[in-house]
This record gives C-alpha cells, sequence and structure tokens, in this order.
C-alpha cells in the first residue's frame, strides 16, 4: 500500500491519543499527517510515525488547503464533525466519524467490522459507533447470524474516560482528595455511581441509553428488535463492562450459544463462571465474553459479562480497523 496522507481531527483527546498509538501498532503505512484540535491545544507539538507534528485548529481555510487526503478520522464531536467530515468525504477521502452526528443517518454506515464490514461498500463517510454499542455488537452479532435474537436487555457500566479527558481529569482529582463539586459529570464519580448518562427524554431514558439500543438496531440490521439498555458510570478510569441478558428466536441451547461465541471474530470467550474485569480488559483489543448462563426469569434467554477497553476497541481500534477495511475495498474496486 501506499503512503497514506491521514487526518486526525480531535488529536489531543483520549480517543486521538489512542487513536495514534494503535494506528502506529498497527502499522498504517501513514505518509503525510495532519492534526487538528481545539483552541486550547492548537501549537503543540506530538511524536507519531518518527516524526513532529504539529497541531492546529481545523477551520475552512487550512481544509481548503488540505489536497489528496486518504484517511480521515473525527473524534473532536458532532458539530465540528457535520461542518468538516461531509466536505473531505465529497473530495475523496475515507472519512471515519466517532462522533454522534451521523450515527442514526439513514444514508450513512454505521460499522463494526467483526458485525456489518459489508456496509462499507461504495460508501466513504463512515460513522464509529458509540463506546458502549461496540462490545455490544461484537457478542451480540454472530449469535444473531446463527440464531435470530428475539430481544436484548443491557445495563452498561461505563467507566471515567468515556465522558472525555476533562471528566478523567476531575476523577483523578476527586481521587487525590481534592472535595470540590462535580464540574464536568453530573454527581461526584469517585466512590460512587450513578444511573446518568446524557440528558433524560420524556421516558425517563437517558441519552446514551437511547443511543444503545438505536445503534444496535441499525448495526445488526434489525429495526424491530427490540432493546432496552440502563447506563451506569463507574469510578473506573478505563474499560466498559455489561451486563447483557437475550433471548434468541430459534432454539439454542447454552452449548450452542458458546460454541459461537468461541470462534466468533474479536471476541474472547471465557468458559463456565469466567469473566474479565476492567482493569485487566485495559489496553486490549478483544471485547471479552464471560459468565454465560441461562436466564432463569426467562427461559429461552441468557445472561453474559461483557467487557471491553472503551478508548481502543470502544473506539479506537474499531476506527482503525474500518479504515483498514474501507481502504482494502477501495484498492480491490475496478478502475
Amino acid at each position: 500500500m501506499k503512503p497514506l496522507s491521514v487526518v486526525i481531527v480531535g488529536a489531543t483527546g483520549l480517543v486521538g491519543t489512542t487513536l495514534l498509538r494503535v494506528l502506529e501498532e498497527r502499522k498504517l503505512p501513514v505518509g503525510e499527517l495532519h492534526l487538528f484540535a481545539s483552541e486550547r491545544s492548537s501549537g503543540a507539538r506530538v511524536h507519531a510515525f518518527g516524526k513532529e507534528v504539529a497541531v492546529s485548529v481545523l477551520d475552512d481555510e487550512r481544509l481548503s488547503k488540505l489536497a489528496d487526503i486518504d484517511l480521515a478520522f473525527f473524534a473532536a464531536g458532532a458539530r465540528t464533525s457535520a461542518t468538516f467530515a461531509p466536505a473531505l468525504a465529497a473530495r475523496g477521502a475515507i472519512v471515519i466519524d466517532k462522533s454522534s452526528a451521523f450515527r442514526l443517518d439513514s444514508e450513512v454506515p454505521l460499522v463494526v467490522p467483526e458485525a456489518n464490514a459489508e456496509a462499507l461498500v461504495g460508501k466513504r463517510l463512515i460513522a464509529n459507533p458509540n463506546c458502549a454499542t461496540i462490545p455490544l455488537a461484537v457478542a451480540l452479532a454472530p449469535l444473531r447470524r446463527r440464531f435470530g435474537l428475539a430481544w436484548v436487555s443491557v445495563a452498561t457500566y461505563q467507566s471515567v474516560s468515556g465522558a472525555g479527558k476533562d471528566a478523567l481529569e476531575e476523577f483523578h482529582r476527586q481521587r487525590r482528595g481534592e472535595d470540590k463539586p462535580a464540574q464536568i459529570l453530573p454527581r461526584r464519580v469517585e466512590g460512587n455511581l450513578f444511573p446518568e448518562n446524557g440528558p433524560f427524554d420524556e421516558s425517563g431514558y437517558s441519552e446514551e441509553e437511547v443511543k444503545i439500543a438505536a445503534e444496535l438496531r441499525k448495526i445488526l440490521g434489525d429495526p424491530e428488535l427490540p432493546v432496552s439498555a440502563t447506563s451506569v458510570r463507574v469510578p473506573v478510569a478505563v474499560s466498559h463492562s455489561e451486563a447483557v441478558a437475550f433471548a434468541t428466536r430459534d432454539n439454542a441451547t447454552l452449548a450452542d450459544i458458546a460454541r459461537e461465541l468461541r470462534s466468533a471474530p474479536g471476541v474472547t470467550f471465557l468458559e463456565g463462571a469466567g469473566y474479565v474485569t476492567p482493569l485487566e480488559a485495559a489496553g486490549s483489543d478483544a471485547v471479552f465474553v464471560g459468565r454465560l448462563r441461562p436466564d432463569t426469569a426467562h427461559p429461552g434467554a441468557y445472561l453474559a459479562w461483557v467487557v471491553s477497553d472503551n478508548l481502543r476497541k470502544g473506539a479506537a481500534t474499531n476506527a482503525a480497523q474500518i479504515a483498514e477495511a474501507a481502504l482494502a475495498l477501495r484498492a480491490n474496486a475496478p478502475v
């Protein structure tokens, strides 16, 4: 593959810095690298791919000077993505957006490569799902393909890093003993947890809970799938955990479910009562699935414990995998 000209918007945030590390680990052939972030980070210099790269603020003038961009990653919020991402895609770049701007747009694929890589065909603007939806899709997609899904219910225990760099810094200050009111998160999170992640709607669901349900349906290609979610912020730095309940449409035994999960791409399956904690999952690209067991309250349904690093597979690694798959499709496209 020829050296690529790559843009990263939001390069100094938690996802942006993780993305740079992941792209280097996966040996993406980066030639030119253009890094953008907020005014607060403008002028900073980042070492990546063997070079020092200055960070700038993206605006219309700088966008117009970006020539022959192959790949652009957006990790800077929905407003920035909505303003600049379509223009880069229209100029021929493959654009992968981590914000919520395009996730539910019917014209934009929402992709987890292990679940629906086929949605990438013919597309240049691609949405990267929510960090809690991605591991859920990785775990459930092979089960839906094999047995169908009748319903899904999930409680997510989401780390502070999922709320961004400022939230994580606030958490660390609280851990150091600073007794100040929470400013970034709605409640103090150190030594605490709360079932609030985004504003609540009229039915009592939080924004995150609505996102998880809607995005899972889109990724799995099942718009009528009943999905309910409860999203909880927990005092953990990195990695989201999920207590998942699901029922299959076709009859499936515990052994059948376990067999599919053992061979599922992206899944590390733990037998019996085995499980992984957030601390153990941090730094890994795997989606860990354990404690698979029958749901005794709902015959024919099952329960499982799912854990994944939200900054890697929940964001940066999934985006890198999308890029690799999209570039492969482009390379194999007829001339």
